[in-house]
């Protein structure tokens, strides 16, 4: 048995799982982890990217250069030109990100889910009673990022984007297993809600999600990380960042700092795609819901 198929055995261990991944210094261990992904030295960076070969199925052959000056660089890398084409069918709503598609489906007034039977509450997630609105009885797909993804996400139409939105938050695995056993856990974690106008006027909004070991979310158009400690490491309350900014579809918008999650909440009239499926993998740029008419 190689070290990976082992690795993969015990990660289906769903009590030493949890155990491991959810039951440590969260908030100590995302600090560490951000602190040395950064580290510049060529034998910490070598070792970081092997073991991290050596536990997922990580593939830098998409990448745009060969070398990285850190863990954090290749985190956050981008691609080659031309790896991610974007649908061009003006209807159609692509996957901002690369991910697996986890839970989909109807909004029932404000409750969506993040699994079967594990439900939440739109106002728990966006704490905005307007936003709530915009999208009560809508659709929601969550696409869920593993570590060795391509972890840069882009926009999903052309439209305009309103207002961000930090929420502080813990960070919990937010892997199936921890799905299945911690409450209402996207609203929990750290987040953005990131509101857009599509060029049509219909409401869409990203909710980027942060896990353990990637409590930073990186957006363009603010030009500054949010976390925990920004933007001025008061108070732990929700603190927004008005803009009006232009986005073309496949734009890139951002990045995390890791793997994680992005929840994307649209209006009722709009219909997923044929290839949506929950447990199937789709790229930035792939269709992901097509506007009426």
């Amino acid at each position: 048995m190689t070290v990976r198929s082992l690795i993969g055995l015990l990660s289906q261990q769903e009590d030493l799982n949890f155990l491991l991944t959810n039951r440590v210094p969260r908030a100590a261990l995302t600090r560490f982890m951000g602190w040395f992904s950064k580290l510049e030295q060529p034998l910490i960076r070598d070792w970081s990217i092997a073991c991290w070969r050596l536990f997922s199925d990580l593939d830098l052959g998409e990448a745009r250069k060969p070398q990285f000056k850190s863990l954090h660089d290749c985190f956050i890398r981008e691609l080659k030109p031309g790896l991610r084409p974007v649908d061009p069918d003006p209807a159609i709503v692509v996957s901002p990100s690369d991910g697996i598609i986890g839970a989909h489906g109807a909004i029932k007034d404000t409750e969506l889910f993040q699994i079967k039977g594990a439900g939440y509450s739109l106002i728990d997630l966006l704490g905005d009673p307007a936003l709530v609105e915009a999208h009560r009885n809508g659709r929601f797909i969550t696409l869920r990022l593993t570590s060795s993804m391509y972890h840069r996400f882009h926009a999903p139409h052309d439209g305009r984007i309103g207002q961000v939105t930090l929420i502080h938050g813990d960070t919990w695995n937010v892997n199936p297993i921890a799905l299945k056993r911690v409450e209402r856990l996207f609203c929990k974690n750290e987040r953005a809600v990131i509101r857009t106008r599509l060029a049509g006027g219909e409401a869409l909004t990203l909710v980027p999600v942060a896990a353990i070991l990637v409590a930073s979310i990186r957006l363009h158009c603010l030009d500054v990380v949010l976390n925990a400690r920004s933007p001025d490491g008061k108070g732990r309350g929700p603190t927004s960042f008005p803009c009006d900014v232009a986005m073309r579809k496949g734009e890139e918008l951002g990045w995390f700092e890791h793997g994680s999650t992005i929840i994307v909440l649209a209006p009722d009239d709009f219909a997923f795609c044929d290839n949506i499926a929950e447990g199937v993998r789709i790229k930035a740029g792939q269709a992901l819901m097509r506007k009426p008419g």
